[in-house]
């Protein structure tokens, strides 16, 4: 079968389609028919070795944390689902990944996928669901009546973040760049800054319970860390996706620097939530597994634009 994968750690150049071996699925595995996989920035990030220290993995490895397809398999002591079933899942960081025509992978990170998306743009829907999930309702505890920023909005985890927290009945403001400003605004949000053209300390018009940060805050400037934790009002929360954690100043504000886990339960509510019109779930390109080295690429150089599918199949 067809896999890509990296022997080394390196830039998308150590990227490669290769034919391997089909896996056979362990006792609690099932084999899936890849539909499709997605590209997450974290996947750049432990390519480059960048991350090696907090996500080791074993190479030579395979990209790939999101998953849809179709069960072909099922492993020993496996008896919760039926070959054929149309699945989705968040595979475990430092195990295999799903860039690959088949993936041997745990029955408990699996549930059925929605019926309301093709099965390839369900494969969009897992890493960044859960990591908006997990931020919005069980670090910030967002809610009616609470007023949130989400710094960063325009990427896949952003529209995610806006969607469930308008329908959680927050107010939501939002900062994004013009290439998805609008696209942010068709979400609902109660207030929209276009980070390029005002700065969200000069135009936030009240202080918010809670920030969501999925933009990176530089090391070296403490100062922009501080400058975020001073919109949130006394008692509020700091939730970053992304690294570095800012320092809390004494206890006016919660800081939690958050890591997605997988939540099966958490991940089937996103999938009912698509199924009944709650949520979008946008998909800007479904390229084939060739086109894996190309958009590491434009991820490194920050020109990726949307969230990208890749197929296996033919």
């Amino acid at each position: 079968m067809k896999a890509v994968r990296y022997h080394e750690y390196g830039d998308a150049g150590v990227l490669r389609v290769e034919n391997i071996d089909r896996p056979t699925p362990g006792v609690g595995q099932v084999l899936l028919r890849v539909t499709a996989t997605s590209f997450n920035p974290v996947d750049a990030g432990i390519r480059s070795g960048q991350l090696r220290q907090v996500f080791p993995v074993s190479l030579p490895h395979t990209p790939g944390l999101d998953v849809a397809g179709t069960v072909a398999e099922l492993g020993p002591r496996v008896t919760s689902m039926a070959p054929g079933a149309p699945v989705i899942g968040f595979l475990p960081i430092t195990g295999g990944g799903a860039a690959a025509e088949f993936v041997s992978v745990p029955v408990d990170v699996l549930t059925a996928a929605p019926a309301a998306l093709p099965l390839a743009d369900a494969a969009a829907l897992p890493l960044a669901g859960l990591t908006a999930w997990q931020a919005l309702f069980q670090h910030a505890d967002v809610a009616t009546g609470r007023r949130i920023l989400i710094n960063g909005a325009g990427g896949a985890v952003g529209r995610l973040a806006v969607q469930l927290a308008k329908h959680a009945g927050a107010t939501v403001v939002a900062t994004a760049g013009p290439h998805s400003i609008h696209t942010i605004g068709a979400d609902g949000v109660d207030e929209l800054i276009d980070y390029t053209k005002n700065s969200v300390h000069d135009v936030l018009v009240e202080p918010v319970d809670v920030l969501l940060n999925l933009v990176p805050v530089r090391e070296s400037s403490n100062a922009d860390a501080q400058a975020l934790l001073r919109l949130i009002r006394p008692g509020g929360v700091f939730v970053t996706a992304v690294p570095p954690v800012p320092e809390s100043v004494g206890s006016r504000v919660r800081v939690v620097g958050m890591s997605t886990r997988c939540d099966v339960a958490a991940l089937a509510e996103l999938v009912r939530q698509v199924d009944t019109g709650v949520l979008r779930v946008d998909v800007a390109a479904r390229l084939p597994l060739s086109e894996v080295a190309s958009v590491h690429r434009q991820s490194d150089a920050g020109s990726l634009r949307g969230k990208v599918v890749f197929l296996p199949g033919d």
